[in-house]
């Protein structure tokens, strides 16, 4: 039993830890996306800025995005390092389509193609009480060829793909960092 005790020990001290750089990264890709989704939750409820399909669309790259780096970082705590840099593949694909969804809608938006013909999202009207037809003709209709907002000359859609394609980058870092020992 001593003997079977010892070795498991020893087992444990040679297996090789998991790298710093690949929980720093990988936590940088997590607490960034959670960010960003926070933020865009928050343009939308608070600052009043209403989505169109597009932009709804860009999110799930950030939904599953989250939760799967999570894991990734689990598995690498779990000495798991092959499945962590599976995770993180998984997640810099996902972030690196995200990239190409955002490329084309902000390419649509400055006109640079047409975006989706059926692309269009109605603000809500409020309650059906009286003054309906006065509601309805103060009704915005959000496109997707048309920025609502700006910062220096990036749309939401833009900085989308800015921050996904980084994101993409860090996750391809972290997934080749979980493969080497500390």
């Amino acid at each position: 039993m001593l003997g079977m005790r010892k070795g498991l020990i020893l087992m444990a001290l040679s297996s090789p830890l998991p790298s710093r750089e690949a929980y720093s990264t990988g936590s940088l890709v997590l607490i960034t996306a959670a960010l960003v989704i926070l933020a865009a939750l928050g343009f939308e409820y608070l600052g009043g800025y209403i989505p169109c399909p597009l932009c709804l669309q860009e999110r799930y790259a950030y939904y599953t995005g989250i939760p799967v780096t999570f894991l990734a970082l689990v598995a690498l705590s779990a000495h798991r390092p092959n499945l962590s840099a599976l995770l993180f593949i998984a997640v810099a694909l996902m972030f690196l389509v995200n990239t190409g969804l955002g490329t084309y809608h902000a390419g649509a938006e400055w006109k640079f193609w047409p975006g989706p013909q059926t692309c269009g999202t109605i603000q809500a009207i409020g309650s059906p009480g009286g003054g309906l037809l006065d509601k309805l003709d103060n009704v915005k209709v959000i496109k997707c060829d048309e920025a609502q907002w700006r910062m220096f000359g990036l749309s939401f859609a833009g900085w989308n793909a800015v921050i996904s394609l980084f994101l993409s980058l860090a996750a391809i870092k972290a997934a080749s960092a979980s493969r080497r020992p500390l």
